[in-house]
This record gives structure tokens, C-alpha cells and sequence, in this order.
């Protein structure tokens, strides 16, 4: 299954955790230091449904926004 939606085109995205060490000043302490940071992915909320494109059934992979807004017309 691919990750990206068939209506608008979204797929997954870039990021970052951010590993923090120390108490933080409004806490009392000398403030937070940044250790080590770690790649992720944020990956959209795909579902495959069955949908009317043009004028057959398919099932195509969309994301639930599209879904949720109606951009997609589900087969019954």
C-alpha cells in the first residue's frame, strides 16, 4: 500500500525528537540542555475504501480528511 492519498497527494513528512536532559529553570534548576536528536517520519491516516471514480468501483487508498471533508464519494 502506498503511503500517499489518491485525492490530494499527501504523504508522510519529515521530523524530529528532541532528547532533553536537566531540570528546567522555572523548576529551580540551570535550565535544560538538548542531547540527541532523532529522525522520524509522521505518516498520514490512510484508509482504503471503496469509492465511485468516474463511473466504476474502486478501491483507492485516501486519507480520512479527504474522506471527512467529501471529497470522496463512497460505493455502497
Amino acid at each position: 500500500m502506498s503511503r500517499k492519498c489518491e485525492i490530494c497527494g499527501k504523504g508522510p513528512t519529515a521530523g524530529r525528537t528532541v532528547t532533553r536532559r536537566g531540570m528546567p529553570k522555572r523548576k529551580g534548576g540551570v535550565g535544560q540542555k538538548i542531547v540527541r536528536t532523532n529522525k522520524r517520519r509522521f505518516l498520514p491516516n490512510l484508509k482504503k475504501i471503496k469509492a465511485i471514480v468516474g463511473k466504476s468501483k474502486k478501491t483507492i487508498v485516501v486519507c480520512v480528511e479527504c474522506i471527512k471533508n467529501g471529497k470522496v464519494k463512497k460505493a455502497i
